[in-house]
């Protein structure tokens, strides 16, 4: 018998939302998506950059396990204000980090002699007589 919070909930969609089986086979997937890229990166297995692009689409494919299985935020019409709402966190985020680093580059070239790295010791030398 179910109760009026899981009916409303729509737990009744998905046949292991919020069960000890589905919370298992999350766990599992979590840990694989951790150990393989551990395990690329202090095997090195891959280039510098296969290790990029791996670690990456591990942590990527993990962030869609611990939503889907943890927070249980799926496609129903039920969960859509929960994903519009974590669309929106994901946005006010970016926002904060994007603004952050452009203030940061900003005052790191209002501070500096504005000379390219690649150019600060041609600028420094003393030219030739």
């Amino acid at each position: 018998m179910q109760t009026e919070i899981q009916q409303h909930a729509g737990h009744d969609e998905v046949p292991y939302h919020g069960t000890i089986r589905g919370y298992v086979t999350g766990f599992v997937l979590a840990l694989v998506l951790t150990a393989v890229p551990f395990a690329l990166v202090m095997n090195g297995l891959l280039p510098q950059s296969g290790l990029l692009v791996g670690v990456t689409l591990a942590a990527i494919v993990q962030m869609v396990v611990h939503l889907h299985f943890f927070l249980h935020l799926d496609r129903s019409a039920s969960e859509r204000w929960n994903v519009m709402s974590l669309l929106f966190t994901v946005l006010i985020m970016a926002i904060f980090v994007a603004g952050s680093v452009w203030i940061m580059y900003s005052l790191h070239m209002r501070m500096t002699d504005h000379v390219p790295p690649h150019l600060h010791h041609a600028h420094m030398q003393m030219p030739e007589k």
